[in-house]
Formats: structure tokens, C-alpha cells, sequence
């Protein structure tokens, strides 16, 4: 299971070696991948969606302006919810697509859309192949970064022609995708990071809870990115409905003294990195039975009680990490009310947001944050959540660059 728990997105092209995809599939899924697949429209001339979706067990995609599909964006999610973009066959069609930056189908918006590695194996005419343009295509996607598997030499489909231009068999496109894939060294290699995420919920009673809006998308976000600098990565995360980053150990948790004892058993640790939008305050007693409403007598009063502090326990713990980063989710006098928590929690860093509504972070995909440390505000532009992730995966890379492991 060389694959195990990797997630492929597999973009067939519309050429004759279209029929091999069908026995990549399998191996790739013999390897324990997740096979998710985009068809172009020349794709389904030479094999059917119903023969790609019953191998891969998974909705084909084949039309950029689906409504089903497309409802929540669903091109971004396919160029974002995998490990790598395998395009096979990569024609000179599609090639030159990504090569000039085209994106008028579902297939080349998804290769233009997506912050993921990209695998080529291309297939067509030895002429075609060998074609100036299709020369300059090449290497350009080389210098963006795209990797390419083959093409092989051989007897083509059409009679009397042979030369460079076959597609690479699909145990080859395995290994190449395998060689991607495999484990590498990054600047977090050795390193052993907590990181929390996403709300929790307080019960009231069997049905009732307290809450807040966090999706844990940015705590998500910055475990995956942590992880693919070669951290190893444990994430704890409260309710979400987004699914497990790759890559990363998870505990999930339900309540705020849940979510403590979780981090506190991780210890220690090499960096914690608070995320998560912890509840401030519980009942203090969850009722056995769901509260009534009586008429006539209004709602029950709930005796409340303050939940641990996470971030300071962690700040002020005898198993301090080296580094503590703690996020400040404030609705008004933002870097003020981080600046106090910085001296409050024993942070080294917080990184704060205006989480007010009508910026849209609970719950959205961008974010604007500042870095408040002892060293000043440094305020960052508006950022997709993952590109924030990232950013802030580099500095605390570069923050555990001296640290002896």
C-alpha cells in the first residue's frame, strides 16, 4: 500500500492510449490511493465516464459549467483536495493549454487553479511530439515546475508509424507517481508540532450546545502545511465538518477540557501552534435530560462557569515547546486586545484576526492577519487561508531553524 491514504486526481486527455487509464486506475487503487477523475469531452470518445467511475469507485467530472458540480465551486475543491494532478494522457492540446495559461474547460481551469504537484505523461504523434511548439510547451511547464513521465518510443496506433510519442504503461506512471510522492526532507523534518483547530462544543444537554462559527479551516490549513515542510504533525481538532489534512495525526475532541488534556498529552513538543477557537465558558453542569420550555415561566438560568486556558497552560507549562504561537479572534481593537494576550499567555508570537462579520473569516476562505510579537506588528495582505498557512508554516520553520532537535 505504497499509496496509502494519497489522493490522486487523474485528468484523461482525449488520445488513443485514453484505453490505459483505465488499468492505472486499478493500480493505483491496488496501492490504497484515492482515485478522483476529470474526463475532457475528446477523453470520452475513446472511453466512457461509466468505465472510469466504476474503477475508481468516484464521480467523474466532465463539465466545467455543471451545476451540481460547480454549486460550491467545485473546480477549486478539485484542484486543491488531492496530493497530485496526474494528466494522462497529456496531449498537445492540453499541454498547450497550461503552457499558455488557457483555461476554457474543466480540465485546463482545474490544471490552472491548483497549488498542487502536476505529472505529465504524454502521449501522441511522434511528428507532434517533435513539433517546435510542442518543444516550447514543454519546457516551459518544466520551468513552472510541472513534472513529466515519458513519452516511450515505439509502434504508434496509426499504420507504418513508430518513433518517441507512445505513453508511458501505467506501472511506470505508478513509479513516477510513487517517486512524487515519497516522503522528502523539509525544514520541519525531525520537528514534532501540536496544532489545534476548529471550535468546540459545551453541552448544555443531550441536544444543546455553546459553540462558535469556526469551520477549521485555517488551523487545517497550517497542519497540512506544517506537515509538507516534513513535520510531524498532530493536529487536535474540535467539530468540523472539512475533512482530515493528509499527512497529519488526528485527535478529534468535542469540549475545551477534551481539547486540553489532548495537547497536554502530546507534550513535549517542539512548537504548539493555538488555532482553534476555543468556547471561554461551559455550564456548569450539563443537564441529563434536554431542558423543557414551560410556558409561562421563560428560559432556565445557566450557571456558568470558565473554561481552561489552553494557550497559557501550554505558555507557562513546565514542558514549555521552544515555540508557542496563539491566534487572537477579535471583533474590535484587534491588535491591541493580541498585544495584551501576547504578554498575558506566555506566547511568543499571535497572530491576530478581525473575525467581525463582515470580514468573512469565520467560516470563509481568505484571511488578513497580523504577527504581533515583542518585536513589533507585522501586518500581512489579504490571503486566501492556505496561502496564509503557508506563510506562516515558513516562519516557523524559520523561527526553529537554530533550535537544536
Amino acid at each position: 500500500m505504497t499509496l496509502s491514504s494519497k489522493r490522486i486526481l487523474l485528468i484523461i486527455g482525449g488520445g488513443i492510449a485514453a484505453y490505459k487509464t483505465l488499468d492505472l486506475i486499478r493500480r493505483l487503487r491496488e496501492r490504497g490511493a484515492a482515485v478522483r477523475c476529470v474526463m475532457t469531452t475528446a477523453a470520452q470518445e475513446f472511453i466512457t465516464p461509466l468505465s472510469v467511475g466504476a474503477l475508481s469507485a468516484d464521480h467523474v467530472f466532465t463539465n466545467l459549467f455543471e451545476r451540481q458540480d460547480e454549486q460550491d465551486v467545485g473546480h477549486i475543491r478539485l484542484a486543491r483536495e488531492c496530493d497530485l494532478i496526474v494528466v494522462a494522457p497529456a496531449t498537445a492540446d492540453l499541454m498547450a493549454k497550461l503552457a499558455n495559461g488557457h483555461a476554457n474547460d474543466l480540465a485546463s481551469t482545474v490544471l490552472l487553479a491548483t497549488n498542487r504537484p502536476v505529472l505529465f505523461a504524454p502521449a501522441m504523434n511522434p511528428k507532434m511530439w517533435a513539433h517546435p511548439a510542442t518543444r516550447r510547451n514543454r519546457k516551459a511547464l518544466e520551468q513552472d515546475g510541472m513534472h513529466f513521465v515519458g513519452p516511450a518510443r515505439g509502434e504508434m496506433a496509426e499504420s507504418g508509424e513508430s518513433g518517441e510519442g507512445r505513453m508511458s504503461e501505467p506501472l511506470e506512471i505508478v513509479a513516477a507517481i510513487e517517486a512524487l510522492l515519497a516522503p522528502k526532507a523539509g525544514p520541519l523534518t525531525g520537528r514534532r508540532i501540536i496544532v489545534t483547530s476548529g471550535p468546540t462544543h459545551e453541552p448544555i444537554d443531550p441536544v444543546r450546545y455553546i459553540a462558535n462559527r469556526s469551520s477549521g479551516k485555517q488551523g487545517h490549513a497550517l497542519a497540512g502545511a506544517l506537515a509538507r515542510l516534513g513535520a510531524d504533525v498532530h493536529l487536535v481538532s474540535g467539530p468540523v465538518t472539512i475533512p482530515d489534512p493528509q499527512g497529519v495525526k488526528t485527535l478529534h475532541v468535542e469540549t475545551a477540557r477534551e481539547m486540553q488534556a489532548a495537547v497536554e498529552s502530546l507534550l513535549p513538543a517542539d512548537a504548539a501552534i493555538f488555532v482553534a477557537a476555543v468556547a471561554d465558558w461551559r455550564t456548569e453542569s450539563e443537564a441529563g435530560q434536554k431542558i423543557k420550555k414551560i410556558a409561562g415561566e421563560g428560559p432556565p438560568a445557566l450557571q456558568m462557569v470558565e473554561n481552561p486556558d489552553i494557550l497559557a497552560g501550554v505558555g507557562h507549562h513546565k514542558k514549555r515547546p521552544y515555540l508557542v504561537v496563539g491566534f487572537a479572534a477579535e471583533t474590535r481593537e484587534v491588535e491591541q486586545n493580541a498585544t495584551f494576550k501576547l504578554k498575558k499567555k506566555g506566547a511568543d508570537f499571535i497572530v491576530a484576526n478581525d473575525v467581525s462579520h463582515e470580514g468573512g473569516v469565520m467560516g470563509g476562505d481568505r484571511n488578513r492577519v497580523a504577527i504581533v510579537s515583542k518585536d513589533g506588528i507585522d501586518r500581512w495582505p489579504d490571503l486566501t487561508k492556505e496561502e496564509t498557512a503557508e506563510r506562516l508554516a515558513n516562519l516557523i520553520a524559520e523561527r526553529l531553524r537554530t533550535v537544536t532537535v
